[in-house]
């Protein structure tokens, strides 16, 4: 965070005027969702929000709704749509639009983005979070940030460090390698302290290594305060700190949570940064500058988003242009997986009749998945979508082909009539995949994308692979839609099905977003921010590592080698590999240049749009150094450009990689380390498409 002598100046010139009391009162929380103030200094209670795609109806003080307010806002795509897109710029827009809402209703703390790395399939928080890949996920989070905190609303990084999976979050204890840790999980917080500048960053429910990650010595102060230089505030998730002297110690600013115990009378001042501090201060067991400098990161954040001055922008709430931000992510976060024999677009004017089959075809997700729940303005359905687009000229009938019941098994009398309305229909689309928990129910019996679960499997609840089968066989002409906030098991239907779309959570325009791509009015561009195994077995959390590990323990023997580092290092075939998505057009990679000019090389390429419509393409280089000490993975993203070219256009591209991208970090020597040597450039539309290879030697 970036400081000045003034603000710093004023900043101590408050602390000397509070009291022990008061400053202790800051360092926890005074309500669910809110810090404790100094009315008498003019300091406030610093208020957060839930929502990392959306400001939440949030529960006013203490899990009590907000009466009297405006709280249907702006239902976003969600966070791995969001990375679908490979778009840094929408990713400000995106947080722009939380920024704006999060002032409207009085929101001081956006908690958001999460980043944790998709290490396995079942992680029911993928869909918030972004990426397997640290350098896609360090690109994205900085414009999600910095769109937020130019708003004036600070931006809460989360969960720091290591927090992959929900089944036994509150206590695990995650042990990995140095460099796993250094390459994989922390790129993305780095990058939104060291670039993003994020004013706040909450640490995780699970231990790391034997300590409490909240208050963990090596990842606070030694890595996060030290190392990085983080200036800002780190608080706590809810209730996840768990000893008062580490919490005091081990960089912990703030200490959230609720304290449902001692509901509806909750007493704040009993948590572990609560009254015990200030006996501690007094018997001289702690001395107070080490509270002095927590209460100076909360007011550094106060002052940079001036709550104390008051100078605060208005915001606005649920506007046209947040819901063309929406739109506009998840036309470009949908990501066309299959198109055998160009089944898509469909073309409106020639077809007569469609089938539309799925729950999740008239299924509103925004309300789903814990934490994340926004309460959307409206939300436009898959079905309601397609209805609009089409008009009436198309008679459209619906069918809802299973129920969704935990443990459900396949319904032959709704199959049969899904497969009857398929039949008769000149195509049919299935909408289907995973579900949210509902409702307020974090824990809902039909979460599957939600927080504090995780799926038991990669198999398609409700009985979907016998639906699907089903109307394949009914109409050949069939596509797919999947929601969901990430793979699921496809082998029994995948060969048999022309057209495959991947649709996420993609918030309040979704369903427009989704029929505009099916019937051509927007020529798709998202691609697979994480791997599509074809089975479970086949992800390498679960084939070298362990998952969920056992009741105190879980050891990430899988390494580097998270998503397609591990699938090209081991030679294991996806269903659908990272970076891969399709389009209406074609586009064809030439004349690739490598030079290079000290530790920084250059790459430039042209890339051609030879097809017949306007589209995007992402177009992806990736780095395999030759030979190392260490052992390195097949290659790694280093650079990515999206292009956006018309018929017959060529774009020159030109990108530049510095020495970081090509460095390793070597946990013998305890340092990042760039090995001279050979190293190939790599250059395509995804991890298995790379139509170009350079070479260029440091």
């Amino acid at each position: 965070m970036q400081t000045n002598a003034s603000v710093e100046a004023k900043i101590e010139a408050l602390i000397k005027q509070l009291t022990l009391e008061e400053k202790v009162k800051m360092i926890h929380a005074s309500s669910s969702f809110t810090t404790g103030g100094v009315p008498r200094l003019g300091i406030p209670e610093m208020v957060t929000s839930d929502g990392p795609h959306g400001v939440r109806p949030e529960h006013g003080r203490d899990w009590n709704l907000d009466q009297n307010v405006y709280d249907s806002g702006t239902y976003l795509p969600v966070g791995v749509c969001l990375a679908a897109t490979w778009n840094p710029k929408l990713g400000y827009s995106f947080g722009s639009v939380l920024g704006s809402e999060a002032n409207f209703r009085g929101k001081d703390v956006i908690l958001g983005p999460g980043i944790n790395i998709i290490r396995s399939p079942l992680n029911g928080r993928n869909f918030e979070y972004q990426s397997e890949d640290p350098y896609l996920v360090s690109k994205m989070v900085v414009g999600y940030i910095k769109g937020v905190q130019d708003q004036g609303i600070s931006a809460c990084v989360k969960h720091y460090a290591a927090n992959n999976q929900e089944t036994r979050r509150f206590w695990v204890n995650v042990n990995m390698s140095e460099r796993a840790l250094r390459e994989i999980y922390l790129p993305g917080f780095k990058a939104a302290v060291q670039e993003g500048d994020v004013n706040t960053l909450m640490g995780s429910y699970n231990k790391f290594r034997g300590q409490w990650a909240t208050h963990n010595a090596y990842l606070m102060n030694q890595i996060l305060k030290t190392e990085w230089g983080f200036k800002g505030l780190v608080m706590s998730d809810w209730n996840a700190v768990h000893n008062t002297m580490e919490a005091i110690w081990n960089g912990t600013d703030l200490e959230m949570g609720t304290d449902l115990g001692m509901l509806p009378n909750p007493n704040y001042g009993k948590f572990f940064l609560g009254d015990t501090v200030v006996t501690m201060v007094k018997a001289g067991q702690v001395p107070e500058y080490v509270i002095d400098e927590k209460v100076r990161r909360i007011l550094r954040v106060m002052f940079k988003t001036n709550m104390i001055d008051g100078k605060r922008k208005k915001g606005e709430y649920n506007v046209k242009t947040h819901q063309q931000t929406a739109a506009q992510v998840a036309e470009e976060g949908i990501v066309l997986l299959k198109n055998e024999n160009n089944i898509l677009p469909f073309n409106k004017s020639k077809l007569k009749s469609i089938a539309v089959i799925g729950v999740n075809a008239t299924r509103p997700q925004s309300m789903g998945g814990g934490s994340s729940q926004v309460k959307a303005f409206y939300e436009v359905t898959p079905l309601q979508g397609i209805q609009k687009l089409v008009g009436s000229g198309v008679n459209i009938t619906y069918a809802p082909g299973y129920t969704i019941t935990r443990g459900g098994t396949a319904d032959q009398l709704s199959i049969n009539k899904a497969a009857e309305a398929a039949k008769n229909a000149d195509v049919a689309i299935v909408v289907g995949g995973w579900t949210h928990g509902y409702n307020y129910s974090v824990w809902s019996d039909n979460a599957y994308d939600a927080e504090d679960t995780d799926k038991p499997d990669m198999q398609m609840p409700f009985g979907q692979d016998e639906l699907i089968k089903a109307v394949l066989a009914a109409n050949s002409n069939t596509v797919v839609v999947l929601m969901g906030g990430g793979p699921i098991d496809m082998t029994q239907w995948v060969d048999q099905t022309k057209g495959i779309l991947q649709a996420w959570y993609p918030g309040m325009e979704g369903g427009n977003a989704l029929a505009k791509i099916l019937f051509g009015q927007v020529n798709p561009s998202g691609k697979l921010p994480m791997t599509f195994p074809k089975k479970l077995e086949d992800a390498p959390a679960h084939k070298l590592g362990q998952y969920p590990g056992d009741s105190v323990n879980v050891y990430y023997y899988d390494d580097i080698y998270v998503g397609y580092r591990y699938y090209d290092t081991y030679k294991v075939d996806p269903q659908f590999a990272f970076g891969h998505g399709l389009s209406y057009t074609q586009f064809e990679y030439s004349n690739l240049k490598v030079q290079g000019t000290g530790k920084n090389v250059t790459v430039s390429f042209t890339i051609k749009n030879t097809g017949k419509l306007a589209g995007s393409e992402v177009a992806q280089v990736y780095v395999h150094q030759q030979k190392s000490l260490l052992p390195r993975p097949e290659k790694e993203l280093k650079a990515f450009d999206k292009v956006m070219l018309q018929p017959g256009q060529q774009k020159t591209v030109t990108l530049t990689l510095k020495e970081d991208a090509f460095q390793y970090y070597n946990d013998m020597q305890h340092k990042w380390v760039l090995e001279p040597g050979t190293f190939d450039i790599l250059v395509g539309g995804s991890s298995k498409e790379l139509k170009l290879n350079g070479k260029v030697t440091l």
